[in-house]
């Protein structure tokens, strides 16, 4: 099946014959099916409403001709405002094609049914979605921390999640080892994420980390340019070598034969 036709026969399996009855803001949106980008690797899509998360993929995984029968992965993408879209990818290992099932959850109400007794494999992958971003999966009853330390609090994986350890520490920091010490490398900016002075909590922001003594990228070089040889004086005298001792290797390789051989 083409990826048209495979989201075209998930939607068409969700379709809620009832849809058109009442008036149309009252009917509840039904699935709606498309095709992802990458050429010969694209995918079919089918984007539907939360109340048939659970729904669509069951129908993936028990429709012959789809026979999705291989969980591959579940994650999420913050759409700030908009909400959640929370994304599972399935593939069949005998028709050799694949779904993308998405929903959107509100912001306020991050919440959508669990698919763990649908695809065993989910769990993993809905335990580290609630973590990252706080979507909790109805259903799953070891919701518990999978990734990040005990106590830890936030989900980072949230576009509005201040990354602490760039205020913490100078960013982007130093490019040669021991610049950071030696007061070199880049002019300290503000990282990506990072609020303004005074506006992250009440520790005091690190010099250079929050944007204290922040300048424009780049900055004063690695290391000092060497100073240019005046004209008329002698090179260094290289150090002499013991008869039959080889010289050093040059850039391509052994440069010659040892003093004292050779042609």
């Amino acid at each position: 099946m083409t990826p048209e036709e495979v989201g075209n026969r998930l939607a068409t399996l969700l379709a809620d014959p009832d849809a058109d009855a009442g008036p149309v803001a009252e009917a509840p949106a039904g699935p709606v099916a498309g095709v992802s980008g990458g050429q010969e690797h694209s995918r079919a899509t089918v984007d539907v409403p939360p109340a048939r998360w659970r729904d669509a993929l069951l129908a993936a995984r028990d429709d012959a001709e789809l026979a999705c029968d291989f969980f591959d992965w579940l994650s999420a993408v913050d759409e700030l405002d908009d909400g959640f879209d929370v994304i599972a990818h399935l593939w069949s290992t005998t028709k050799r094609h694949g779904v993308l099932i998405r929903t959107r959850v509100p912001r306020d109400q991050p919440r959508v049914a669990s698919v763990v007794d649908v695809y065993a494999g989910a769990a993993w992958h809905e335990r580290e979605t609630y973590e990252m971003f706080g979507i909790s999966f109805a259903g799953h009853d070891d919701l518990r921390p999978l990734l990040l330390p005990p106590g830890f609090e936030g989900h980072p994986l949230r576009k509005d999640f201040v990354l602490a350890s760039r205020v913490a520490k100078p960013w982007p920091g130093a490019k040669e080892p021991g610049e950071s010490e030696a007061g070199g490398g880049r002019r300290p900016i503000r990282p990506p994420g990072v609020p303004a002075p005074g506006e992250w909590g009440t520790a005091p922001t690190p010099a250079g980390a929050g944007g204290v003594g922040e300048g424009p990228r780049g900055g004063a070089p690695a290391r000092p340019a060497r100073p240019p040889r005046t004209p008329g004086t002698a090179r260094p005298a290289r150090p002499e070598r013991a008869v039959g001792e080889a010289p050093p290797p040059g850039p391509d390789g052994p440069s010659g034969a040892p003093d004292g051989g050779g042609a």
